[in-house]
């Protein structure tokens, strides 16, 4: 009798990850082919083939689905970018010129990683995430390999020792977040700005005689 409820429940806690991948792979599908505004619920549990109730057995809300999406597919893409042919011994500056090209491209490619960059969006998601404590592990873990790389800069006295690893990180991180306001700086400058902002951040940090 134990033996039959043992595989009864192995068999069980299968269906479930099966569920949720499903979920998982049709929230994707959707959120990639109409954005996350136009996705709801009840789409994703329609091309599932499940009830509604179905999905808050794995999710509490659509964005932490998205989240999840997200965070795959972002990582994704810093394995592709490590994998690539990036030297990340060669000089500082030109070592996060070409990982910004990489990532720009990266990320205008891929519809999940582009809608990070929707200000509506982000703002919401930010919020939830806030709300529920789960925004400096996502940080965390966005950022974690280019911690690693400031800290190897520093270790080999390439890059400013004087600023704290969270101000150098924050000042990489601001570049992407200006591609949102485009229209405001002007389109015809991008993507050529982004690239002079990095060269001219580069330059103060490299300054190891500040």
């Amino acid at each position: 009798m134990n033996e039959l409820y043992i595989i009864h429940s192995g068999a069980e806690g299968l269906q479930m990850e099966d569920k949720k991948a499903e979920i998982f792979r049709c929230g994707k599908e959707l959120f990639s082919s109409k954005g996350f505004k136009d996705t709801n619920i009840s789409d994703i549990t329609k091309m599932c083939g499940y009830a509604v109730g179905t999905f808050y057995n794995y999710y509490a809300s659509k964005e932490k689905l998205f989240i999840d999406i997200y965070l795959q597919e972002n990582e994704k893409l810093k394995r592709s970018i490590l994998q690539s042919s990036v030297n990340l011994d060669d000089e500082p500056a030109k070592v996060l010129k070409e990982i910004m090209a990489l990532n720009y491209s990266g990320i205008n490619t891929n519809p999940i990683l582009k809608e990070w960059y929707n200000k509506a969006l982000f703002s919401k998601l930010e919020k939830e995430f806030y709300e529920h404590g789960g925004i400096e592990g996502i940080h965390e873990m966005m950022n974690s390999g280019t911690l690693e790389l400031i800290r190897h800069w520093k270790s080999r006295g390439k890059i400013r020792t004087d600023l704290e690893d969270g101000m150098i990180l924050a000042l990489f991180n601001s570049v992407p977040y200006i591609d949102i306001h485009k229209e405001e700086i002007g389109v015809s400058y991008f993507p050529q700005i982004l690239d002079y902002l990095v060269e001219f951040i580069m330059k103060g940090l490299t300054d190891t005689q500040h």
